[in-house]
């Protein structure tokens, strides 16, 4: 019963690090971009270079990660990755530059790679040793808590009358409470890693595969998942949806890890992998071809829905296909993530200067998507 309550509290500690660092650390950039955007009159390009420059700190800090300079207690890392996430996200409410908002952004993203990795390897690894690995749904569950809380926060506050600058001290002020309540569910342990072993062959190059797929899918979710509150406010025939859109993907996303896991168990990891991946395909497309209400909710429903399942099957496959260290596997992944991410938002944005529409990049994402379900499907049979 005592081992039962410490798993327990380990994985909602890690569910709720995750909430913070990236449900409102990464993701609440969303809610509250237009109201930056009117504000400050960015361009959509200065919008998705903002962005961008969170997920190069990303993916900074998940190659950084699996260096040798980082030693020591895994629990340290991830409360050091917590703080500063929470303070470089209170800290974009005191500038009005861009070279600030991009500079606070990168190490905000750096840190939140750090929370990622840490959590991970940490809380995964545990709740395998005492075979309690079903309760990793609690833990990636995180990511859609925290858009919820974030969603609710903003739309709440814009209701009283809040400017984008409250917003973001706000949202850092939850980030802080958030760390204080993971210092104390995460317990102080001695990690070690397990470790490295060299894997066969054959699970090197499933490897690979699901690395490619998985950087396919970072650029095929986060354009939508960066613009989709921009698309609503600008469209006169779904106005009204802005304040509960991005609520939408939030609720949606919560129980999602827990029902792909159950659709992995069925079907297989690299097959629910793919109709992930054709799912939110269908999503991505319909908030550029279906610009009404019910399209808008179907994209928000299918993003939130997909996406932190397809960030938990990668995840979980890559380690069961690999022998390597949790932290560099999950780093690996993690880097080809960020790589997506990284192009996605600065793409869309030119783009969308440039043409007036978030449509070409929007369906190009979608075929992103649609390339990595049809790799991933090549490899089904040998994840285990």
């Amino acid at each position: 019963m005592t081992e039962l309550r410490h798993t327990t509290s380990l994985a909602i500690g890690g569910l709720i690090a995750l909430a913070a660092a990236l449900g409102i650390g990464r993701f609440v950039y969303t809610p509250i971009l237009p109201l930056m955007v009117e504000a400050l009159d960015l361009t959509r390009a200065q919008a998705g270079l903002v962005a961008s420059a969170n997920f190069a700190g990303y993916l900074a800090g998940a190659l950084l990660a699996t260096t040798t300079l980082i030693t020591g207690s895994r629990r340290t890392w991830l409360l050091s990755g917590l703080a500063v996430s929470a303070l470089t996200t209170g800290a974009m409410a005191s500038f009005s530059s861009m070279t600030v908002f991009v500079l606070l952004r990168f190490i905000g993203g750096a840190a939140s790679a750090f929370v990622l990795v840490f959590s991970l390897a940490l809380v995964l690894d545990r709740l395998s040793l005492v075979s309690r690995a079903n309760l990793s749904a609690v833990h990636f569950g995180g990511v859609g808590v925290g858009i919820t809380a974030s969603a609710l926060l903003v739309s709440g506050l814009v209701k009283l009358g809040a400017d984008w600058r409250s917003l973001w001290v706000a949202s850092g002020m939850l980030s802080l409470i958030a760390l204080a309540i993971v210092a104390y569910l995460v317990p102080d342990r001695t990690d070690s890693p397990a470790p490295s072993v060299s894997a066969s062959a054959d699970g090197n190059r499933v490897f690979v595969v699901l690395v490619v797929a998985y950087g396919l899918f970072g650029f095929g979710y986060v354009i939508t998942a960066t613009f989709l509150v921009a698309i609503v406010r600008a469209s006169a025939e779904v106005h009204a949806l802005e304040p509960i859109v991005w609520l939408v993907v939030g609720l949606t996303a919560a129980p999602s890890v827990a029902l792909w896991t159950w659709a992995s168990g069925r079907i297989g990891i690299g097959w629910a992998f793919a109709l992930a991946c054709c799912i939110e395909a269908v999503g991505v497309a319909a908030s550029v071809l279906w610009p009404a209400t019910p399209g808008v909710l179907l994209a928000a429903t299918l993003l939130g829905g997909t996406f932190m399942g397809i960030t938990a099957l990668g995840l979980v496959g890559a380690r069961r296909v690999t022998e390597r260290d949790a932290r560099r596997t999950l780093a690996i992944m993690t880097v080809a993530f960020g790589i997506g991410q990284i192009v996605g938002p600065t793409f869309a944005g030119v783009v969308r200067d440039a043409t007036g529409s978030f449509l070409v990049p929007s369906l190009t994402a979608a075929g992103a998507l649609l390339v990595a379900a049809m790799l991933v499907i090549m490899v089904s049979r040998q994840i285990p």
